[in-house]
Parts: C-alpha cells; sequence; structure tokens
C-alpha cells in the first residue's frame, strides 16, 4: 500500500502541470512558449545538461524554422514528432547536426528530446514530445526539456496510423506547430516602454512640434509680406 501510494505520488508530480509559483521561477532565456491549436505549451530547457542542444533550439525557434511546421509522425502512448521542414521525418535544418549529449534526465512523460538517425550524432532539428513515460530511451537520444505547462494541448495532437508499417505516420492533414519561441522575446515584446524611452520620446515629440510651429510661422509671415505688397 505504501509503495502505490508512493507510486502515486510521483506520477502526479509528473503529470502535473506546474503552479503560478513554479512558472515565476522559469528563466525565460531557457523557456520555449510552444503554440498548438489548443492552446500554449511550456517548455523548461536543460542548458546544464544539453548545452549545444538548447542553444540550437533556440536559434532556430528564433528563425522562426518551427512555425507551422508538422507533427509528422504521433504514436499513440508513445511521443510526438515534429521539427521536419520536409514533413516526412528526413529532413532538418541548414545548420550541422549535433553531437549527441546524452544526460541523466529521463524520458518521462513531458520530456522533450531529440530524433535521430542511427547515427547518435545525426540530431539537427527534429524533436520529440513523450506521452508517456520510457525510460528504454534513457541514455539514447538528448533530453533538453521538459513540458512544465500545457501539456494536455500535447496530448490532443492529432495521432497517427498505429500499425507497424506506419508507425504513427500522421495521415491526411496533420497538427501542428502555430508558433514557438523564446519566452525571454516574448516578455520583451510585451513590456511596456522605459520611462527613459518615454522621455526620449517626449522630448523627440517637442522637438518636432516646435520645427512645425516654426515653419508654420514662416510661411504665414511670408503670405502676409505678400499680400502687404500686393495692396501697396
Amino acid at each position: 500500500m505504501v509503495l502505490r501510494a508512493l507510486l502515486a505520488l510521483l506520477m502526479v508530480m509528473v503529470l502535473s502541470p506546474i503552479d503560478a509559483q513554479a512558472q515565476k521561477e522559469l528563466d525565460p532565456e531557457n523557456t520555449i512558449y510552444l503554440d498548438l491549436k489548443d492552446g500554449r505549451v511550456t517548455i523548461e530547457m536543460y542548458p546544464a545538461f544539453a548545452p549545444k542542444t538548447v542553444e540550437r533550439i533556440k536559434i532556430l525557434t528564433r528563425r522562426g524554422f518551427y512555425d507551422n511546421l508538422a507533427f509528422h509522425r504521433v504514436s499513440e502512448g508513445f511521443m510526438a514528432q515534429t521539427g521536419d521542414p520536409s514533413g516526412d521525418g528526413t529532413g532538418g535544418s541548414d545548420l550541422p547536426d549535433l553531437e549527441a549529449e546524452f544526460n541523466i534526465k529521463p524520458h518521462w512523460r513531458g520530456a522533450t528530446s531529440m530524433a535521430r538517425s542511427d547515427d547518435l550524432n545525426s540530431a539537427n532539428s527534429q524533436f520529440f514530445i513523450m506521452f508517456v513515460d520510457k525510460i528504454s530511451l534513457n541514455g539514447e537520444y538528448t533530453v533538453w526539456g521538459r513540458v512544465v505547462g500545457g501539456m494536455i494541448h500535447v496530448d490532443n495532437i492529432k495521432k497517427g496510423d498505429p500499425s507497424p508499417e506506419l508507425d504513427g505516420k500522421v495521415l491526411g492533414e496533420p497538427d501542428r506547430i502555430i508558433r514557438m519561441r523564446v519566452m525571454a522575446d516574448v516578455i520583451a515584446e510585451e513590456a511596456p516602454p522605459s520611462e527613459e524611452s518615454t522621455e526620449e520620446n517626449t522630448e523627440e515629440s517637442a522637438e518636432e512640434s516646435a520645427e512645425e510651429s516654426a515653419e508654420e510661422s514662416a510661411e504665414e509671415s511670408a503670405e502676409e509680406s505678400t499680400d502687404e505688397e500686393t495692396i501697396q
């Protein structure tokens, strides 16, 4: 009974989205917003465990590389894979492949990990999000983050064909990444202008107004002078 209770508690910790307080503790520079059709997914990245992979994800995200890319392979009870511009699992970015950064982070539900071919050092841009725990993948693929909010939206991604021949390939129109962004960039865009910026804008507006007034006065004086000459 005690073991069962501990396992239940562990599952709650793994499956539940983090609370608002935990959200505040996220590092904006190492947090990804993944917008899907049903809502936003928040991913905490692991720069201490997979620094080169995290940097690659941020570079491609800031390029807009992932926007509108399909979840081309989605296996019920396993994972959802994306990040391929060709849409069939064979493509990648124009950047060189990454060296593997296998680490101690497990392939639990919500883990984000790099897809690759049989070559251990072939990860490039494709990644997958785990629907369930799969410890057999540990030490075989580079885990670079975990979903900490919005996992329910990941669960709702359109599933692929479960047959062994198709292995999760999504038939018809797949679900796509609407937009993927680094949290720090979103915060910077949404932040109100600073007082210094506001003062600069005010000064510029005042200077422009003064210049416009001077030009209008000069034009009026010229017109009055012309009128007087005509009357005489």
